[in-house]
């Protein structure tokens, strides 16, 4: 049996988000990005997101590279063959070096696909278990402290089950010291973004005085080894984003000992099917996982939620609530936190029904491909 696709489409997205986000590399408030949509011939519709920014802040990868290489590379391959199984683009794909935030666009659309033509939902058809999932809050770097404490406050109180903190120099141990003693208790973590370098080392070890769950990437966004130097001087545990590109990442910094945690992202990894095997390693090596966020409009964060179904995601993500975000989303219904929790969906494939008025509000632009 085979995935038919009969005709794919590319919606250039712009929305612009409730608030400026700020991290150490940049702030913006609108955000450009694609929803695709890949279409059988019974008027299934399966719907991706992709998650590069404007700008090659994050990685390489930017709205405009994932355009090119959606268009002129990764279309023409999903034409030219059959597709048993949404696994098989994956392997499809693995012709085009590194583009992960593209093929994962493009890999969720078909996943999605794949579960509505199943009737049953993508949670499901990626072998997750969980009715309900825990999920915890990003906050950017803000203007005072006091604007950080007050934004903590409305967040712990909507029952957020952990607070992850952008810190960078110059913005990080007395803010921590400051948000500790206002919550002796709270799940916090901090996320440098790369700030960082091993000369930073006897600052960063300050940060064991916190209790924090964990530092996510202090140092270079593609380093695995100068973690491991700076694990081995550190109580807190480090957790690993940009630098885990893949599985053989994952085993690299796990046998380097380079970290305790690794936060999956979808997009970062290639997609589903590679996000899925990381976590199948980690779960054999002992290795908690979470599941970050990219600011995601409301397809992107259905797929997060069914990810982080699977057993290994022992931690809260980042999936926090559509209202968090955005004044509207592009789904129906959005995606709603009760007391720091989102039930997950049990319709077929995301569980979300696309909200085409909105989609066709907020695009700039539609490309149609034909199978």
């Amino acid at each position: 049996m085979t995935i038919p696709i009969k005709q794919l489409k590319l919606h250039k997205l712009k929305m612009r988000l409730n608030d400026p986000f700020t991290t150490s590399f940049g702030t913006f408030q609108d955000k450009e990005f694609f929803i695709t949509e890949a279409i059988d011939d019974n008027g299934n519709r399966g719907f991706g997101e992709s998650v590069a920014f404007s700008s090659p802040w994050y990685s390489e990868e930017t709205v405009q590279t994932n355009l090119h290489i959606m268009e002129d590379f990764l279309i023409k391959i999903l034409q030219e063959n059959e597709i048993k199984h949404p696994d098989d683009v994956s392997n499809l794909f693995s012709s085009i070096r590194r583009n992960n935030m593209a093929k994962s666009a493009l890999e969720g659309a078909i996943w999605d696909l794949y579960a509505k033509q199943k009737k049953i939902p993508l949670a499901q058809a990626l072998g997750g278990t969980k009715k309900e999932i825990d999920v915890g809050i990003s906050i950017g770097i803000q203007p005072t402290i006091e604007d950080l404490l007050n934004m903590i406050d409305h967040y712990v109180q909507e029952g957020y089950k952990r607070v992850k903190i952008k810190i960078k120099p110059g913005w990080d141990i007395d803010v921590l010291r400051e948000v500790r003693s206002h919550y002796p208790d709270l799940p916090i973590m901090a996320d440098a973004n790369s700030a960082y370098t091993l000369n930073d080392i006897k600052h960063l070890q300050t940060f064991d005085e916190l209790n924090l769950m964990m530092i996510e990437q202090p140092l270079e966004h593609d380093d695995i080894v100068d973690h491991a130097k700076l694990q081995a001087a550190l109580k807190t545990p480090i957790c690993l984003d940009e630098s885990i590109h893949s599985l053989d990442d994952s085993k690299k910094a796990v046998q380097l000992e380079s970290c305790k945690i690794i936060n999956i992202k979808i997009g970062r990894v290639g997609g589903l099917t590679e996000a899925k095997r990381i976590h199948d390693f980690c779960k054999e090596q002992g290795i908690a996982v979470w599941c970050g966020g990219m600011l995601e409009a409301g397809v992107g964060r259905a797929h997060n939620i069914a990810l982080t179904t699977l057993p290994q995601f022992i931690l809260p993500g980042d999936t926090a609530g559509s209202s968090r975000y955005w004044e509207k989303d592009i789904i129906q219904p959005e995606v709603i936190v009760e007391n720091g929790i989102i039930k997950v969906p049990d319709k077929p494939g995301i569980g979300y029904e696309i909200d085409d008025e909105a989609l066709d509000e907020f695009a700039v632009d539609v490309k149609t491909f034909n199978f």
